[in-house]
């Protein structure tokens, strides 16, 4: 079998002699290197390269280079090889235009000149381009076929399932040809949608969550009933806490409602967490998360839901919706918050029919030359109007305030004002979504005169509010009056702990009023919205579960 290939593209003979030089030194055992001298040349050796069935890995170009820029080589290679990661190699004159492209182009990295020491400087983005390419990898995504209506909430929901769990699978229309054919050759009509055909050739007609999850091969099951730090949410905070839990030699299982990742997991891209000045997609964050966590030795269950909390002794029982139960002598809450439902006539009818909440990134290929419509003024609406630009004919982006500033990060809010087709409509909601098996149209009104007006629509997506769904601990541990779990000096009143604290010390900073209970991440009162700070915050939970645990 042929090996990858890693391509330099540089006009300059000297520049990319050098590029190739560096790269065949560490990695020439394992890649073949190629390289070319303008995109032209690139363009055509990819097209061979794909015609024999050797695989493309990375590509790294000259911004640079009469003809064709680095960047409009970069798009049209997307075409040819649209799962091999992209560098731009630039001079430091250029680092702004290197960032436009990563935000608008969907470039992975860029690499300033002179990268010297390599060792430094070039391997560390190559090493990331090649780990990013092999967990993507390099083969046709048919492995489990999706047969289902466009506008079916429940199809669409297998596909997003699928999508954010990271299992290949292709999607088949049943109202084509190749759909309806496959329909048939299942022995499904179209009142089993969604029908999933495996890779085996078995078949799944209307599956639930938890059906799917098994049929792929995602670990629903946990392997014991008992452990010491049982993490229920998979998101950056209990992605955190299972990370640094199993690293330091406690049992550890995650439990996750749908898939890892949580509301960062949806996200485009990136661009402020810590460490990766290029921006990462909430996908890749979440990967790697959940691969880091699986190497140190945590159990992950996905499409359990978790129904109830209860203190038995020492013992601290978390109890699934089917009945069953596993226990721990610790947990860590880290649930995270829900995208609140847009209360408006229609909207709840269309939902997955038009209608999402969150970036849906499944639907991207579908608003070609259609005008999508994002509701919400934070950093994940934002980023989510950044991503769907690139796909939409026009994207207008609904903020409720009279700006953005209050609630969005100011680079992502200059990122907005540069992209043409994106229009911020502040003062501005939703009154009324019509349409008939899909959204078609949107009633919008400006909040400070109240005139209305009736828009016709492509998808909308919905990014407001936080809404944390704890009502499964009612009773059990002391929420605020928005239903966030309160933990450590929340809890004090005139210096002491809340009512039936059973123990002679003050509840720890993240401690719940149960001992042994700790909070991390969006779920917590008072806690601060962003990634870093969710990842921080179940890090910090797992040594004060040590320090719990030295106690008992």
């Amino acid at each position: 079998m042929s090996r990858p290939v890693l391509m330099t593209v540089d006009d300059d003979p000297g520049v990319s002699r050098a590029v190739a030089r560096d790269l065949r030194r560490k990695y020439g055992s394992d890649f073949r290197i190629v390289r070319a001298e303008s995109g032209a040349d690139a363009l055509d050796a990819l097209k061979e390269l794909t015609l024999r069935g050797e695989p493309t890995a990375a590509i790294l170009a000259d911004y640079r280079m009469p003809g064709m820029n680095g960047v409009e080589f970069l798009e049209q290679a997307m075409d040819i090889v649209p799962r091999a990661r992209r560098a731009l190699l630039t001079a430091y004159a250029d680092t702004d235009a290197a960032i436009r492209a990563i935000n608008v182009v969907d470039v992975d990295h860029y690499l300033l000149k002179p990268w010297e020491p390599p060792e430094e400087k070039l391997y560390p983005v190559v090493d990331a381009l090649i780990e990013t390419w092999r967990s993507v990898g390099d083969r046709s995504v048919e492995e489990t076929k999706v047969l289902g209506h466009r506008w079916s909430a429940e199809s669409f929901a297998a596909r997003d399932f699928l999508a954010r769990n990271s299992v290949p699978y292709r999607w088949y229309n049943i109202e084509e040809p190749d759909g309806a054919r496959l329909l048939g050759t299942a022995g499904a009509t179209a009142d089993d949608v969604p029908v999933l055909v495996l890779p085996d050739g078995s078949v799944l007609r209307s599956p639930s969550e938890s059906e799917i999850a098994t049929a792929v091969g995602l670990t629903t099951t946990p392997a014991t009933d008992f452990y010491d730090l049982i993490v229920i949410g998979g998101g950056p905070a209990g992605l955190g806490s299972a990370v640094y839990g199993a690293s330091e030699g406690l049992r550890t299982v995650l439990v996750e409602r749908q898939a890892t990742g949580g509301q960062a997991g949806q996200s485009s891209r990136i661009e402020n967490y810590l460490g990766f000045p290029d921006g990462v997609s909430g996908a890749q964050l979440t990967d790697r998360a959940r691969r880091q966590a699986a190497k140190f030795g945590t159990e992950v269950l996905t499409a359990r839901d978790v129904v109830g909390l209860e203190p038995r002794g020492s013992a601290r029982v978390v109890k699934f919706g089917d009945g069953t139960e596993i226990a721990a002598h610790s947990v860590v809450l880290a649930t995270g918050v829900s995208y609140r439902a847009l209360q408006a006539p229609g909207v709840s009818d269309l939902a997955g029919r038009g209608v999402f909440y969150g970036s849906a990134a499944t639907e991207a290929p579908t608003c070609k030359g259609l005008d999508v419509y994002i509701v919400g003024g934070a950093n994940s609406a934002g980023q989510a109007a950044v991503f769907f630009s690139r796909h939409a004919k026009s994207v207008s982006l609904l903020v409720r305030g009279a700006s953005l500033e209050s609630s969005m990060s100011y680079y992502l809010i200059k990122q907005l004002e540069e992209i043409e087709n994106v229009c911020v409509r502040t003062r501005t909601e939703v009154v009324e979504a019509q349409g008939d098996d899909h959204l078609e149209r949107l009633v919008l009104r400006n909040n400070e005169t109240g005139e209305q007006e009736t828009v016709e629509s492509g998808p909308m997506f919905i990014f407001i509010g936080a809404a944390p769904r704890t009502d499964w601990l009612d009773g059990v541990v002391v929420r605020d009056a928005r239903g966030f779990v309160r933990t450590g000096p929340d809890l004090m009143t005139e210096g002491k702990p809340p009512a039936g604290w059973p123990l002679d010390r003050e509840p720890y900073y993240l401690e719940s009023s149960v001992p042994g209970v700790f909070v991390a991440g969006d779920v917590r009162s008072e806690s601060v919205k962003r990634v870093a700070s969710a990842v921080g915050e179940g890090a910090m939970a797992v040594t004060l579960v040590h320090r719990y645990l030295e106690e008992q």
